[in-house]
């Protein structure tokens, strides 16, 4: 898009402080057709994929085309953008749909950060260029059946140095993106030096298998699987050649986990504007509910729970852009943002009564979606135990 023909971005009545201000122009223009598209196209598929825990892959190319994957990365970026900028694409995804924002986060934070952040220049130049036109779908192995706060040292998938190759054996679970994905970045513990490394393994290798997880009750339209790998065979070419250690993939994941923020304010937004929209409509005793005294108490306190978890993140996506951003920083947003979102999707379903536990009027997905918002890219708990180490110094994980 040129700057002559800049779209124009109606700001939003939950912004009630006039955070998207910040933005520059040319990233308002983004944000307003990204806006536009998600409205009038994504908006009106989601409860029915949802329900059927399917992926509406027609989207892909389309987000592909509004330039949404590989953002931060400089082979592929379109233009100067800000973090702040992509928390606000986050924001906007989850307000829509948590599902979309979450297959986005996947492509585009931990795929093509594993291997922007981890992957040699020629690694770069060989996988982010294909992920960021959508010709390639990502996903990112990490968590395991029997490993997830404690991946750090609880990894019990191994690779094993056999010659200019690696062998893989292990399983993984949760894999966003895992069912239709074209590779996967996995994660295995060397048995040579018992250190983490990445591997961009693609899922035609033999003996990677991946199986959708189903019954689902959060995040239905995410294609979360369980991935087997039984001695998958991947050439040192593919090992990330910059991802030595778990420190390492923990870069990837400081990057993402404030965007999980954002998303997480997102779908309290959703949840919120829902509840106001169906408040304004809804008649009991002879007016809308909205004229209610305790339906007012409860949007205000929900518009009260969005402002105070914007500023958060805005200044959180700052630090980043400042690069003074730590993990801690990063760890508070997730955690408070996702508590407040929590309690934000509670009231929403108060306010509609019983039609808050029906998909027709949105505010059912936002509930339970906010659920797997709480629980990934790290607890509340082990979020909170990074910012306690910081703010006392002492580490109180075990």
């Amino acid at each position: 898009m040129s700057d002559t023909t800049l779209t124009q971005l109606a700001p939003l009545a939950s912004d009630f402080y006039g955070y998207e201000s910040l933005l520059s122009d040319q990233e308002k223009s983004v944000l307003a057709e990204l806006r536009q598209y998600l409205e009038a196209e994504v908006r009106p598929l989601v409860n029915d994929y949802w329900a059927r825990a399917e992926f509406p892959t027609q989207i892909i190319q389309k987000l592909a085309d509004l330039k949404l994957f590989g953002m931060p990365w400089d082979e592929t970026k379109p233009f100067e953008n800000s973090a702040v900028f992509r928390g606000w694409v986050a924001l906007e995804l989850a307000r829509v749909d948590a599902s979309v924002a979450t297959f986005v986060g996947v492509q585009n934070g931990l795929t093509m950060g594993s291997i922007a952040v981890c992957g040699s220049p020629e690694q770069r130049a060989e996988w982010l260029p294909r992920l960021a036109s959508g010709e390639l779908i990502g996903a990112f192995g990490l968590t395991e059946p029997l490993s997830g706060s404690d991946s750090a040292q609880g990894l019990r998938t191994v690779a094993t140095r056999d010659g200019d190759d690696w062998i893989l054996n292990g399983s993984k679970r949760w894999i966003g993106n895992a069912t239709f994905s074209d590779i996967t970045v996995i994660w295995a513990k060397s048995t040579e030096d018992g250190q983490v490394k990445g591997f961009v393994v693609p899922t035609s290798t033999p003996g990677y298998t991946a199986a959708k997880i189903e019954n689902k009750q959060a995040l239905r339209i995410v294609q979360n699987a369980d991935i087997t790998l039984e001695n998958v065979r991947v050439p040192e070419s593919n090992r990330l050649q910059n991802g030595n250690s778990f420190r390492d993939t923990a870069k990837v994941l400081r990057l993402t986990r404030a965007e999980v923020a954002w998303a997480a304010v997102g779908n309290s937004i959703g949840a919120y504007e829902a509840a106001l929209k169906y408040a304004s409509e809804r008649v009991q005793f002879g007016k809308t509910i909205a004229s209610h005294q305790l339906v007012q108490d409860l949007l205000v306190k929900s518009l009260g729970n969005i402002t105070a978890s914007l500023g958060m993140v805005v200044r959180v996506s700052q630090l980043l852009d400042e690069g003074t951003q730590r993990d801690e920083h990063a760890s508070l947003a997730k955690s408070f943002t996702t508590s407040r979102m929590r309690e934000t999707v509670g009231y929403a379903r108060e306010i509609l009564g019983g039609n808050g536990i029906v998909l027709d009027y949105d505010v059912a997905r936002y509930f339970a979606d906010a659920e797997a918002l709480y629980s990934y890219e790290g607890t509340r708990e082990m979020n909170t135990l990074i910012v306690g180490r910081s703010i006392t110094g002492q580490a109180a994980f075990v």
